[in-house]
């Protein structure tokens, strides 16, 4: 384990000046700059709503983003995405705790439900479940990897059908496609 990865670990929100650290972390933790892209496409455009870091001593360790979704009935929902952890901080609960600060951040917020698309045994934990049977269904194929959690007792419309993502998700689709 190096000095760094020995660390305590706090978590914040993204400041001016996080997004060449926030980049590294996507690029190293996943198999190519897609999502660093994504996170940066979004940034631009205004549609990071919620961008929480890791951050041991100086450096960026870990990231978390969460951006509008739209869907019939609905105008309160956000999408997780992406989550990434550096490889030398992985399974020491950083990603954890990034998703229960952003899931935090979003209840203050107002958001009455989150959705994700990713493994449903880790994202289970935090309350999430099967999307489907709310009677929602995701762009991209993602069955039961895709997943939602209402923040807000009745938030999630019933039987509302495709839920949208913001459209630079679009661009990581194609890339991985």
């Amino acid at each position: 384990m190096s000095d760094l990865a020995a660390r305590p670990v706090r978590i914040r929100p993204e400041r001016v000046g996080d997004a060449a650290g926030i980049r590294l972390v996507h690029d190293a933790a996943f198999p190519g700059p897609a999502e660093g892209r994504l996170v940066d496409a979004l940034r631009v455009s205004g549609r990071l709503r919620i961008s929480d870091v890791a951050e041991s001593g100086r450096a960026i360790v870990g990231h978390v983003g969460f951006s509008a979704v739209s869907v019939a009935g609905a105008a309160d929902g956000m999408g997780l995405a992406p989550l990434a952890v550096r490889l030398d901080f992985q399974r020491r609960g950083v990603g954890a705790a990034l998703v229960r600060a952003g899931l935090e951040t979003c209840r203050r917020a107002g958001v009455g439900f989150v959705v994700v698309l990713g493994e449903p045994a880790y994202y289970g934990r935090f309350g999430f479940t099967a999307a489907g049977s709310w009677g929602l269904a995701d762009e991209y194929g993602g069955s039961a990897a895709f997943q939602a959690l209402e923040l807000r007792p009745g938030a999630i419309p019933r039987g509302a059908g495709l839920v949208r993502y913001a459209p630079e998700f679009a661009a990581l689709a194609d890339a991985a496609g």
